[in-house]
């Protein structure tokens, strides 16, 4: 298959053209690794590959299944393949084989895609850059002295380069909408409990996480909802299936003007560039020509209380992930094993009460009651997916110097102090990524779209949240928004030129 056909197109198409038979699994894969062995030694967006594998199981006959012959990647934390090694990012797992393949990478492979490999994470996804010591910094496309964004940060480069239309990704704080505005793609998360987790898991840092994909095309993202949704006995979280195709009710159109709320305000007081606001500018003019009621509006939830909410689960479930490590490798984790900010939550966590923990998460249940509330109002909610472009490599990182520092501070501190260091640690990632943590902590589907790029030349996105359950409205405004000029996708992209 030609390479500049194969990079044009999106996982629908690739489908089809395996459908009718005028392209075979084995040259979308050859195709697509033909793609990688041009660009990862520039993006370094590949923690391994399986291509003898895949060859070998793109001989099943999936009988037509809906993504049949797609190649994708799964993310390198969670999305495991059994007896492969899945390294979360971190050093600490980096000869870790996986003692069974993940029911979300099952629906995948159902579906019919092919895994080619695994796409770079930082350390256990605790980041909005993607810069593990274990890899080294993973590049954006748009321009390689910038971060793609993070943790998803290696499945977005490889959809922004052309080397896979759909790649496994999660969001536990917008994972998938950060690295989707940074890097000009469609960047969905779903309700919580649409899709599978498990097995021997029935919730991801206490709901907070999902995993889902980036795409290039939304049709991809609604085809890929329809594969995935589930309702599983295990799981602590259940959604009600959708009734209907997303890819199908998506282009129906909405059947009354909607009232939709908007913001350009940072929920924990932070700077928000002139780029985000005109995404919000440019997104909310075209919804008024389309005959929507548009205000700006307050959702009334505590953004700083619920990040230090946030922040204070975070260090709870490292604490325990350290804790279960420990019991597997029978020696304690120190301070060399992981990098700064898995340690200092990790220290953080061991202090927390139950009691504290208990109450962080009725605080997700305070504000998922005010967004329900909110929403019985406005039909969606808008703000700027990030504050501003990407950070450039190494801007959000810490350095020895200032590791040195923060582990003393936090060996001297008070359990409060603590929480206060944590805050105070990640308040400058939090000031480029502050609006996509609320969907999270309440459920909520989410998603960014790809409408403006910088006098720079980067992509920069905006976010538009739903109530719980109602993906398909998001889905109905991304389709009529694709097809409009203010959809800019990867347009300006260098890989796709």
């Amino acid at each position: 298959m030609n390479l500049s056909d194969y990079i044009a197109l999106d996982g629908t198409d690739l489908a089809k053209l395996v459908e009718k038979k005028e392209v075979t699994k084995e040259e979308l894969i050859n195709a697509s690794f033909a793609q990688l062995d041009k660009v990862n030694g520039e993006l370094n967006a590949v923690t391994s590959t399986r291509k003898e594998k895949v060859l070998a199981e793109s001989k099943i006959d999936r009988n037509q299944a809906p993504f049949d012959g797609v190649p994708i990647f799964l993310k390198d934390i969670s999305q495991s393949i059994q007896g492969e090694i899945n390294t979360g990012g971190a050093r600490l797992l980096q000869k870790a084989m996986a003692p069974n393949t993940s029911h979300f990478v099952r629906k995948l492979l159902d579906a019919g895609c092919l895994s080619l490999g695994y796409s770079t994470t930082p350390e256990f996804a605790l980041k909005n850059i993607t810069e593990a010591k274990i890899h080294g910094p993973t590049r954006n496309p748009w321009n390689k002295n910038h971060s793609p964004g993070g943790s998803s940060g290696g499945a977005a480069a490889l959809v922004a380069s052309g080397v896979v239309p759909i790649a496994g990704a999660s969001d536990g704080g917008g994972s998938i909408r950060i690295p989707a505005s940074f890097s000009g793609l469609f960047g969905l998360k779903p309700t919580r409990g649409r899709t599978p987790v498990g097995p021997g898991v029935g919730r991801q840092w206490q709901g907070a996480a999902i995993d889902f994909v980036l795409t290039k095309s939304v049709r991809d993202s609604a085809r890929m909802l329809n594969v995935l949704q589930v309702v599983q006995q295990e799981a602590a979280f259940h959604t009600s299936l959708f009734e209907g195709q997303y890819e199908e009710v998506m282009k129906q159109g909405f059947d009354k003007p909607l009232k939709i709320g908007f913001t350009t305000k940072s929920p924990v007081n932070t700077p928000v560039s002139d780029d985000a606001k005109e995404a919000v500018k440019k997104t909310v003019t075209w919804l008024e020509e389309q005959g929507h009621f548009i205000e700006e509006a307050d959702n009334e939830v505590d953004g700083i209380q619920l990040m230090r909410d946030y922040f204070l689960m975070n260090s709870g479930e490292i604490s325990a992930l350290m804790m279960q490590l420990e019991g597997m490798m029978k020696e304690k984790v120190t301070a060399n094993d992981v990098e700064i900010e898995t340690w200092l939550l990790h220290v953080a966590g061991k202090n927390v009460s139950a009691a504290e923990f208990s109450l962080s998460l009725a605080s997700w249940d305070v504000a998922a009651a005010k967004m329900a509330a909110f929403h019985d109002t406005y039909d969606l909610y808008i703000t700027p997916a990030t504050a501003f472009t990407a950070p450039k490599i190494g801007e959000l990182t810490h350095h020895s110097k200032k590791e040195t520092e923060l582990r003393h501070q936090m060996e001297w501190s008070d359990p409060q102090e603590q929480q206060d260091l944590i805050y105070k640690m990640f308040l400058p990632s939090l000031t480029y990524t502050p609006f996509t943590q609320l969907a999270n902590l309440t459920g909520q589907p989410a998603m960014s779209m790809p409408v403006h790029v910088s006098e720079e030349g980067l992509p920069i996105g905006v976010q538009v949240m739903a109530p719980k359950g109602e993906e398909h409205q998001l889905l109905k405004l991304a389709f009529q928004l694709e097809q409009t000029s203010l959809w800019n996708g990867l347009k300006g992209n260098p890989y796709f030129i």
